[in-house]
């Protein structure tokens, strides 16, 4: 549901910015702030994915984890996706998402997310498997090791 949302609201935002900046600033240099986010956003998607390329593969000649410079890169992925797309909300999102520090804090918060969700996975099923009894016992080792099982009797062919 909360993805039929974004879809309905981000286009009625960047049309109301279109009216908005359009009427303060009139076509031509609305259009021109527009043209002009999405080549400095390719140029700066191009410059940040190639050193996160670099952190990646030093990461991976280091044998250190990978996660935190994929997950970089998806995120500048994703700023380029959304500076192509024409509006100024999503300009700014996408220009936000190119400053590391907000990755950062971003990549945070998912990961605390992710952590919490585990953290509720993983108590639903001890409880689930648990039920809260206990049942308490004595358990000694046995005195003698078990006698070796039998080899199954053997039938003689007619």
């Amino acid at each position: 549901m909360w993805l039929f949302l974004v879809f309905l609201a981000v286009p009625l935002v960047e049309i109301a910015l279109f009216i908005t900046v359009g009427g303060w600033l009139t076509l031509w240099p609305t259009l021109a702030i527009v043209v002009v986010t999405g080549a400095f956003g390719a140029a700066l998607i191009r410059r940040q994915g190639l050193r996160t390329l670099d952190e990646l593969r030093r990461a991976m000649d280091r044998l250190d984890d990978p996660l935190t410079p994929l997950a970089h890169g998806v995120m500048i992925l994703l700023a380029g996706a959304l500076l192509l797309t024409p509006g100024f909300f999503t300009d700014a999102v996408g220009l936000a998402l190119l400053i590391p520090q907000v990755r950062g804090a971003l990549l945070q918060r998912l990961a605390a997310g992710v952590r919490a969700r585990a953290m509720a996975a993983r108590r639903d099923a001890a409880f689930r498997f648990d039920h809260g009894e206990v049942i308490e016992g004595a358990c000694s080792p046995p005195s003698e090791p078990p006698p070796p099982p039998h080899p199954p009797p053997v039938r003689a062919r007619h």
